[in-house]
C-alpha cells in the first residue's frame, strides 16, 4: 500500500506532557492521559479535519490559543538562545501549558498566571528566586505575542503586576548561599583528576572564570600577539555580552604555562581542553598502574579504540561533564584518604567564588569585581566573602575614642 501524504498528528509523550507534532512544531494538550489531554487532542484532531491548513494566529473562535503561542514561541526563540537557558523556557511553559494550554491567551488573566506560579511552588522542585524567574519567562512570552498582535496589550500589562515571592512566603524555600571551595581541598582532589580536568580546575581558581569560559575555551579565543607577556583570552559571545560587550581576560604567566601543553597541533576551532583527551589520559594512567598482563580481550578492544577512537566522547565539556569529572575525582580520592582527610564535596562554581574571596581580602573590592567581570560590586559581593574577614579583624583592633588612652607612668 502507498504511504499517505497526510497522516493524522499522534499523541506523543514528552515526560509528563502530551503533545503532537504539526508542521515541525510541538501542540502541547495537557498531562500526560489525564482526560484533559485526551480531550484537548481530539479537539485538535476536530480542528485539524475541519481545516487541514490549521492556522497558527486565529482558532475557530478568532482567539490565540496559548498552546499555539508557545508552539510559535519556542520555534522563534530556540536558534536564539543558548541551550539552557532554552530549557529554562521549557520548563516554564510546562507549567502553563499544563494547566491553559487550551485557553485562549487574552482570557490568561493575573489569576491565572498566580495559579501558574502555586503549582510550581506545590512542586517543590524550585527555590523562590528560580519561581521568580520561571514566571518572568511566562510573562516574555505574553510579550512576544503582543509585538505580534497575538495578544492584547491589556493583557500583558495585567501580567506585568504580578509581585515577585518575597523571602519566607509560605511553601518556598532559599538555596543556602554558594560557599567558596578551600584550596587545600582542591589541591587534594587534583591527583586524583586527569590532567585536564585539573588544569581546567587550576586555571579558574586562578582567573576567577565560569566553568562555561572554561570549558568552552577554544584554540582561535586566545591572542598571543598583543603583549610580549600576557596573552589575551577573548569571548566572542558570553553571560554578560549585553551589559559590558566583549570580554576579554588577560592570562600571566601561570595561565599560560598551565594552557600552552593543550594548544599545541590545534586549530583555532579546536577545544583547549577536550573530553577526548582526558578520556586518553585516564586509559594511559589505568595502563601504567595495571600490575596484571594484558588479556587478549583487552588488546581487541585496544585495537577496535585504535580504529574508532572516542566515538560517542564528545570535544567540548559541558556544565554537567565538568562538574561529574570533578564528583568522580572526589569519590576516587575518598576511597583511599584515611577518615581525617576526606575531601569534602565542591563544585566548579565554587572555584569560581574561591577566586573573588581570595581576590577581595586581598586587593579589594573593587579588583575582585575587574577579576569577575561584573558591571556593579553589588554582584561581587554575592562571590566575595572577605568583607567579615575584613570586619573581623577591625574589631579585634577597635578602641573606644571615647575613653582616655591609658597613660605610662612617669619614672621616679
Amino acid at each position: 500500500m502507498p504511504k499517505l501524504k497526510n497522516q493524522v498528528p499522534k499523541n506523543c509523550r514528552d515526560r509528563n506532557q502530551s503533545f503532537s507534532w504539526y508542521k515541525g512544531k510541538r501542540v502541547y494538550h495537557g498531562v500526560w492521559n489525564s482526560p484533559e489531554a485526551v480531550r484537548n487532542y481530539n479537539r485538535f484532531l476536530a480542528r485539524l479535519r475541519e481545516n487541514p491548513v490549521l492556522p497558527l494566529q486565529k482558532n475557530k473562535t478568532g482567539e490565540t490559543l496559548i498552546s499555539e503561542l508557545v508552539v510559535s514561541f519556542l520555534g522563534y526563540v530556540e536558534p536564539r538562545l543558548d541551550k539552557t537557558e532554552f530549557q529554562h523556557f521549557k520548563r516554564a511553559i510546562s507549567f502553563l501549558v499544563e494547566i491553559y494550554g487550551e485557553s485562549a491567551v487574552n482570557e490568561f488573566s493575573l489569576m491565572e498566571l498566580e495559579i501558574c506560579r502555586d503549582q510550581m511552588v506545590k512542586a517543590g522542585t524550585l527555590c523562590r528566586s528560580q519561581i521568580n524567574k520561571q514566571i518572568g519567562r511566562i510573562i516574555r512570552v505574553f510579550r512576544w505575542g503582543l509585538k505580534r498582535k497575538l495578544v492584547a496589550p491589556n493583557t500583558v500589562g495585567a501580567l506585568r503586576e504580578v509581585e515577585n515571592l518575597q523571602r519566607g512566603e509560605p511553601g518556598t524555600f532559599d538555596n543556602p548561599p554558594r560557599e567558596d571551595v578551600p584550596d587545600e581541598a582542591v589541591k587534594r582532589t587534583l591527583p586524583f583528576m586527569s590532567p585536564t580536568v585539573a588544569t581546567m580546575a587550576q586555571l579558574q581558581r586562578i582567573t576567577g572564570m565560569r566553568p562555561s569560559e572554561i570549558y568552552r575555551m577554544t584554540v582561535g579565543n586566545i591572542d598571543r600577539t598583543r603583549d610580549p607577556e600576557l596573552w589575551y583570552y577573548v569571548l566572542k559571545a558570553h553571560k554578560t555580552r549585553r551589559f559590558i560587550g566583549e570580554k576579554t581576560i588577560p592570562l600571566g604567566k601561570p595561565e599560560q604555562d598551565l594552557i600552552a601543553p593543550y594548544l599545541v597541533g590545534k586549530t583555532k576551532e579546536a577545544s583547549v581542553f577536550s573530553p577526548r583527551q582526558a578520556v586518553r589520559e585516564q586509559r594511559e594512567r589505568q595502563r601504567a598502574e595495571r600490575k596484571s598482563k594484558l588479556t587478549p580481550s583487552q588488546r581487541e578492544r585496544d585495537r577496535r579504540r585504535a580504529k574508532h577512537p572516542a566515538e560517542n566522547i564528545g570535544d567540548f565539556y559541558d556544565k554537567h561533564s565538568y562538574r561529574k569529572a570533578i564528583e568522580h575525582a572526589i569519590q576516587k580520592g575518598n576511597k583511599t584518604l584515611p577518615e581525617g582527610q576526606k575531601i569534602p564535596h565542591w563544585t566548579p562554581y565554587q572555584l569560581r567564588h574561591a577566586a573573588g574571596t581570595a581576590a577581595e581580602k586581598t586587593e579589594g573590592l573593587d579588583k575582585a569585581q575587574a577579576l569577575l567581570g561584573h558591571k556593579t560590586a553589588d554582584v561581587t559581593k554575592r562571590y566575595a566573602h572577605g568583607q567579615l574577614a575584613i570586619a573581623e579583624s577591625m574589631a579585634r583592633n577597635r578602641q573606644n575614642p571615647f575613653e582616655d588612652k591609658p597613660t605610662e607612668s612617669k619614672k621616679t
